[in-house]
């Protein structure tokens, strides 16, 4: 492994040997507490407000995603993940075409393409629900996988597909699986901070798991904000803020000189 973390070539080679641990970061802090607890690969969205987290999540692999719906073009989407390389990342998720991905990895961009569930692209498989549990759905995302591995993406998402399904795709391609909410089965598992971390108050997808609860942490913070809050203008009101301690010292002569000077007009 290299300062950087895990090179591309090296994440190839652990296709079959051991699984990939890989997270979505919101945060510079997320990105080094990740770092710090041994993740493999780290990713995030590729914006101005995300260049830090490259530094923060140093010795580790990071990969930025290229924004789907930002680019008209594969030149535009060229540029992007040029400079995302330029910004530090080492490896590029997109989630557009396989001639777009082609078009990137003909100039060495190691790509993450996206299969199943595609979000953006949700209205042609169904909306946001499993994709692939029917013979012809499931051909569709394996025909899908065949494309982006043809154009020479590295490694591809699959996203809330049958885990038996995700299972023979791993076994029948050399990218690199990598699973959200489609089994344990493909080379690399990836959750979103967000829902590993707790952080969402609503809907939690079936194929997450939280380690923590930061949305309920969040609202003691809230509660006692407002209590600490009270408390002070409570202090203000009756007078026990501020006290002896909070207060700046003078001598009594200083004071009574300066005193008599204002008085004198001297001042």
């Amino acid at each position: 492994m290299t300062s950087l973390g895990l090179t591309v070539c090296e994440l190839r080679a652990l296709k079959g040997k051991r699984r990939i641990t890989y997270v979505q970061v919101a945060s510079a802090e997320e990105a080094a507490a990740a770092a710090e607890a041994g993740m493999d690969m780290i990713g995030s969205g590729f914006r101005p407000d995300t260049l830090s987290f490259v530094a923060a999540a140093k010795g580790t692999h990071f990969q930025f995603g290229l924004p789907w719906g930002k680019h008209a073009s594969a030149t535009e989407a060229l540029r992007d993940a040029m400079s995302a390389m330029e910004a530090g990342a080492q490896s590029i998720y997109c989630a557009m075409s396989a001639q777009v991905i082609e078009v990137l990895a003909r100039e060495g961009i190691p790509v993450i393409a996206h299969a199943g569930l595609v979000p953006p692209k949700a209205t042609w498989t169904g909306g946001y629900r499993a994709v692939g549990k029917t013979k012809e759905q499931a051909l569709q995302v394996w025909q899908e996988v065949k494309r982006f591995e043809s154009a020479g993406a590295f490694a591809i998402e699959l996203e809330v597909i049958p885990a038996a399904l995700a299972a023979a795709i791993t076994s029948a391609t050399t990218l690199i699986t990598v699973s959200l909410g489609s089994g344990g089965d493909c080379d690399a598992e990836y959750l979103f901070s967000a829902d590993l971390l707790g952080e969402n108050t609503g809907h939690i997808p079936r194929h997450a798991k939280s380690y923590r609860n930061f949305a309920k942490m969040r609202q003691l913070m809230q509660t006692e904000r407002i209590a600490a809050y009270r408390e002070y203008i409570a202090d203000v009101d009756t007078g026990r803020f501020p006290e002896s301690r909070h207060l700046v010292k003078i001598d009594d002569d200083v004071l009574s000189d300066v005193v008599a000077s204002m008085e004198a007009g001297k001042l």
